[in-house]
C-alpha cells in the first residue's frame, strides 16, 4: 500500500512539474505586443505612438489617425513629417503630460496630410521625432471610409463657390459703395 501511494505522488509530481516547466521554455503569449487594429505602433522615448493610420477618400488628401501616449511628467512637443510631391512637410502636435493625446478625432488635436498620393491599402511613411531624440519611421496604412468606424474620419474637400450668373445681365456688388464719400475735418 505505502508503495501504491508513493507511486501515485511521483506521477503527480511529474505531471505538476512537467505542466509547469512550458512557461520556462515558451514566452507567454499575452505578454507579447501586437498591434490588434488596423494601424501600426511604435515607442519613442517616453511616448508610445499607437494605431497609427491614415484615412483618405481621393488618394491626395488624408487625416493623420493616432493616439500617443506620454509617460513623462511634461508636455512634449511631436513633430510629424511625411514627404509630400513636392517636398517635406513638417508639423507640430503638444502632447500632455501623463496622458494620452489623440490625434485625428474630433476635439483633438489634427494633423492634416496634403499631396499623399498613396491609395487605399498601401502603406506611407511617416515619421515622429520629438526633442534630441533619433526619431522613428513608421510605415502608416493608409484606408478609406468604407468602414463606419470611419466614415466620420475621413477628411471632406473644402466646397468651392462657383458664382452664378445670368447670360446677359450685369450684376453689381451689393456692399461697394456707389459715390465716393468726401474727406472731413474732425472739429476743434
Amino acid at each position: 500500500m505505502r508503495a501504491r501511494t508513493m507511486a501515485t505522488v511521483v506521477v503527480a509530481a511529474g505531471i505538476l512539474l512537467g505542466t509547469t516547466g512550458c512557461n520556462l521554455y515558451a514566452p507567454q503569449a499575452t505578454t507579447i505586443h501586437y498591434d490588434a487594429s488596423d494601424g501600426v505602433s511604435g515607442n519613442l522615448g517616453d511616448l508610445a505612438i499607437r494605431n497609427a493610420i491614415l484615412l483618405t477618400d481621393d488618394g491626395e488628401n488624408a487625416n493623420l489617425l493616432v493616439h500617443v501616449v506620454n509617460k513623462s511628467a511634461k508636455s512634449v512637443n511631436l513633430l510629424v513629417q511625411y514627404e509630400g510631391t513636392d517636398e517635406k512637410v513638417t508639423q507640430r502636435v503638444t502632447i500632455d503630460p501623463n496622458a494620452t493625446t489623440e490625434i485625428g478625432v474630433p476635439g483633438g488635436e489634427n494633423v492634416g496630410v496634403q499631396s499623399l498620393n498613396a491609395s487605399a491599402g498601401s502603406l506611407f511613411p511617416v515619421f515622429f521625432q520629438y526633442g534630441d531624440l533619433t526619431g522613428i519611421e513608421l510605415l502608416v496604412p493608409v484606408l478609406d471610409g468604407t468602414l463606419d468606424a470611419y466614415s466620420t474620419l475621413v477628411p471632406t474637400p473644402t466646397p468651392t463657390v462657383v458664382p452664378t450668373s445670368t447670360p446677359g445681365v450685369t450684376e453689381t456688388p451689393t456692399d461697394a459703395p456707389t459715390t465716393t464719400p468726401e474727406p472731413t475735418t474732425a472739429p476743434e
